[in-house]
C-alpha cells in the first residue's frame, strides 16, 4: 500500500540485539512519561505479550504529524473518528503507531502511513 512503512524488521533487529546482550534492557525499555501516559489513558490494546517482559500486553498509541495540521500536529489520536475528521480536512498528513509497555516501558515504533484526501481512495490501515 503506498505511504504504509512497516517497522516489523527493524523491530526484530532490537529484539534479537537485546537477546544476544548487544543491548541492555535500559536501552529498549526506555519510554517517555508521556507515552506511558497515553498508553495507558487512549491506548489500545496490541493483542500481543510484551517481547521484553513476556508481563503485559502491548498497547498502540497513534500521534499525527503533518505542516498542516497547525494544532494538531504532534497529537495523540484516541479514536478512528478523529483520523476520519483530520483526512477530510486535510490533504495530507502521517500517522505513526507506537507500541509501548506499561510493565517495562517497552517502545518502539510499529508502523507509519499516509492519509488525508490524497490518500482516501488507498484503504489505509487505520489507526490500529
Amino acid at each position: 500500500m503506498p505511504g504504509h512503512v512497516d517497522y516489523a524488521l527493524a523491530r526484530r533487529a532490537v529484539l534479537r540485539d537485546y537477546q544476544r546482550g548487544s543491548l541492555t534492557r535500559v536501552d529498549v525499555c526506555d519510554a517517555h512519561p508521556e507515552l506511558l501516559r497515553a498508553g495507558r489513558h487512549v491506548g489500545e490494546d496490541a493483542g500481543r505479550t510484551c517481547p521484553v517482559c513476556r508481563r503485559g500486553n502491548v498497547r498502540l498509541v497513534s500521534y499525527v504529524y503533518g505542516d498542516k495540521l497547525k494544532a494538531a500536529n504532534g497529537r495523540c489520536i484516541s479514536s478512528e473518528r478523529e483520523l476520519e475528521k483530520l483526512g477530510a480536512t486535510h490533504d495530507e498528513f502521517a500517522c505513526y503507531v507506537v507500541e509501548v509497555c506499561l510493565e517495562c516501558s517497552w517502545n518502539h515504533l510499529d508502523r507509519r502511513y499516509l492519509l488525508g484526501r490524497r490518500h482516501a481512495g488507498e484503504g489505509a490501515a487505520r489507526i490500529r
